[in-house]
């Protein structure tokens, strides 16, 4: 796990056991990564309570709730379905926040429409999410390393922006 990652790591754990809040992730593409890099923090299970890593469409349908005509009609790889997959952790986890990604981290399954390299986050809370499209193909490994950040960043701007006192990069973090 990278240096960047454990910071982020830090920062969104003083910020959501000072609260008193409850995170979950559920991960397609990312396979687990996001919630490595949240539970390198001692006292994670304070307020991590765990993930649902969403491989397939059957799993995002029956454990996250996700829907099976967005899946059909838009494919995983879509904003909505990042946005279902928050909603479905925070229900099946029962967490006050969740992170999710979807993506296709390559080498091979993208298409002319969705290429290789792109992949949705989303985070939040069950009426407050917001996404990010991440794109372009820097190499499987790269793709989820990149993926992982990206979406720690995005939970730590989107608590930085809504929960007063907390400012993503303090001198703490170093950022």
């Amino acid at each position: 796990m990278d240096f960047e990652n454990k910071i982020l790591s830090k920062e969104i754990s003083q910020f959501i056991w000072e609260k008193g809040k409850t995170l979950g992730t559920a991960e397609s593409c990312t396979g687990g990564r996001i919630a490595e890099a949240i539970i390198l923090m001692p006292g994670a299970s304070n307020y991590f309570k765990g993930s649902i890593v969403s491989y397939t469409n059957e799993v995002k349908e029956n454990l996250l709730g996700v829907s099976h005509d967005v899946l059909e009609e838009k494919t995983a790889v879509c904003e909505e379905v990042a946005i279902e997959m928050v909603k479905g952790a925070i229900k099946a986890l029962n967490v006050d926040y969740a992170i999710s990604a979807t993506g296709i981290a390559g080498p091979a399954g993208g298409t002319h429409e969705i290429p290789v390299g792109t992949i949705w986050l989303a985070c939040g809370s069950d009426d407050d999410i917001v996404t990010l499209k991440i794109e372009g193909d820097r190499g499987r490994d790269l793709n989820l390393s990149n993926a992982t950040t990206r979406a720690l960043q995005l939970f730590l701007d989107y608590l930085s922006d809504r929960l007063p006192g907390v400012t993503a990069g303090d001198e703490e973090g170093n950022m």
